[in-house]
């Protein structure tokens, strides 16, 4: 998303150096491409371990590109946030184009050199679209919250920290004072009820200290 603010940190690399010795054994046999999904609650750190596991897998020598699940929100995130506020049943799956989000991931795996995506430009409230091109990248990495849903993602990876753990970080974030408002506490427990069924459908899980390790 343009206009998103990432910040790697210790923690962040220490969750992308856990995950790395899990996915070397599954990327030397065939196929060519690999797809992840790193997963989790609002604030939770998913973009950040995002970057930090595709600067890990360059020093193995592993190309990666990532997609953001918010480029495939169904509105920009402005007007995503009036409609829920209009009617809280808004919130779920159902806000984003996870249908799209892994018709882009079928094609990164079925060899394909680039897609035209998404992106979500988040000052100006509106979706435009971008050429991605795949260039050399064996790994495709899908973060989100709701990406363990995804399909076409060979490993799943589940970042386990609540809506309320996540809350200093929301602050550092700040994209916008409304985020830290009591309706958006209300939208993150909601979301929180959603994704907590999804940890099952995870490979590998990052605890609230981001050790990571396979799922039991």
């Amino acid at each position: 998303m343009r206009g998103d603010s990432i910040v790697i940190e210790e923690h962040h690399r220490r969750a992308a150096n856990g995950i790395v010795p899990l996915l070397l054994p599954l990327l030397q046999a065939p196929p060519e491409r690999y797809s992840v999904s790193i997963a989790g609650q609002s604030g939770s750190g998913k973009s950040e371990t995002a970057a930090a596991l595709s600067e890990a897998l360059a020093e193995h020598q592993i190309a990666s590109v990532i997609l953001q699940q918010d480029d495939y929100f169904v509105y920009p995130p402005k007007t995503n946030d009036h409609t829920r506020r209009a009617d809280i049943d808004w919130v779920g799956p159902q806000e984003v184009k996870l249908d799209l989000m892994d018709e882009h991931l079928r094609a990164f795996l079925d060899g394909a050199r680039e897609i035209e995506k998404p992106l979500v430009d988040y000052e100006s409230d509106s979706v435009i679209t971008e050429r991605m091109e795949f260039g050399d990248a064996r790994v495709l990495i899908a973060e989100g919250t709701y990406t363990t849903l995804l399909k076409h993602c060979q490993t799943h990876v589940f970042i386990d920290r609540t809506y309320l753990q996540t809350r200093a970080h929301r602050e550092k974030r700040m994209r916008d004072a409304a985020e830290l408002d009591p309706f958006i506490d209300r939208v993150l427990e909601i979301e929180h009820g959603i994704i907590s069924a999804h940890k099952p459908r995870a490979q590998i899980v990052v605890d609230t200290n981001y050790n990571a390790a396979a799922a039991a």
